[in-house]
């Protein structure tokens, strides 16, 4: 959808950019096939955090409620990085792995497929 302003000229402030966040940056994290969450939860996080913290820590603490959460094998899971497969290095840093401010990390777990295997 495109967006008329009513001033010609007229340009915005934009608020979320990564200065304003304190030296974070915001962070996009979805779980492929487990739509209890229904979209990507956005997190502020330092771009110096090594990516193995994601597993160990960060990730584990989003989805406590999912009964699928202990279960995941992190050594099997498939991450993507915007849309496209890669293989992060745990001891880099998010910014390292190329998760840069507003980046989108989803993640498949597979043979988890929700409760149930419902998607859910």
């Amino acid at each position: 959808m495109s967006v008329v302003a009513l001033k010609p000229g007229y340009s915005g402030d934009m608020k979320d950019r990564v200065e304003n966040f304190h030296g974070k940056q915001l962070l996009y994290i979805g779980w492929e096939d487990h739509l209890m969450y229904c979209a990507p939860l956005c997190i502020p996080i330092e771009g110096s955090t090594p990516f193995g913290a994601l597993t160990t820590a960060v990730i584990p603490s989003l989805y406590p409620a999912h009964p699928d959460t202990g279960r995941i094998n992190w050594d099997e899971v498939e991450w993507f990085r915007s849309g496209e497969r890669f293989t992060p290095d745990p001891a880099q840093s998010l910014a390292a792995n190329g998760l840069g401010h507003k980046a989108s990390l989803r993640f498949r777990t597979p043979g988890l497929t929700g409760i149930k295997g419902s998607c859910t």
